[in-house]
């Protein structure tokens, strides 16, 4: 990762900064303990190992300077990076925390899915079941009715054969009562004559 390859660079770049130190400790070291000719314009009575001393205690402070600086930086950044992997980390945690929560509701809505099915399902069975019971029962009252147009209709045939029967009964009544109305005519004629 983007942090690992930081942290990487960080202690590469120390471990140069520490040879560059050793290197300018036996430099120094090789200047102030070597054979050095050096001309010095030291006024009469100056001792020379003190001027060594002083200069030497110089570079010392100078390297220890350097050295304090060089750890203050590397603290600086090893916090940076501290923060940073803390950040990281507590963005994983938040990211594991909400992906458990989405596979919490995701369980949630299946559970809620497989009870929708299993409603929809006895529902379905429930219609067939109905469809299947007034199916029959239509079937029942269909032959009911259909038993009644029947009858209806053999009454009405009856009716009319009783209509027509009764239509010819009164023709014949009627000529019976016309017959009998002219012998009565006659018979008063011939009981005046």
């Amino acid at each position: 990762s983007s942090l690992e390859s930081e942290l990487e660079s960080l202690k590469d770049e120390l471990i140069a900064l520490k040879r560059n130190h050793e290197e300018e400790m036996r430099q120094l070291q090789s200047q102030t303990g070597g054979d050095v000719s050096v001309e010095v314009n030291a006024a009469p009575g100056e001792d020379l190992t003190k001027i060594l001393n002083d200069l030497r205690n110089e570079y010392e402070q100078v390297i220890e300077k350097n050295r304090r600086e060089v750890e203050q930086w590397y603290e600086v950044k090893i916090e940076e990076v501290n923060r940073q992997v803390t950040s990281s980390s507590q963005d994983i945690q938040t990211s594991s925390h909400q992906l458990t929560e989405l596979r919490r509701e995701m369980q949630n809505l299946e559970i809620e899915l497989q009870a929708q099915l299993s409603t929809k399902n006895s529902l379905e069975n429930s219609l067939a079941e109905t469809e299947s019971r007034y199916g029959c029962l239509l079937q029942q009252i269909q032959g009911q009715i259909n038993s009644v147009e029947e009858e209806l209709a053999s009454i009405r045939c009856e009716m009319e054969s009783q209509n027509q029967e009764y239509k010819m009964l009164l023709g014949i009544k009627t000529r019976l009562e016309q017959e009998i109305a002219q012998y009565r005519a006659l018979l008063q004629e011939g009981q005046q004559d």
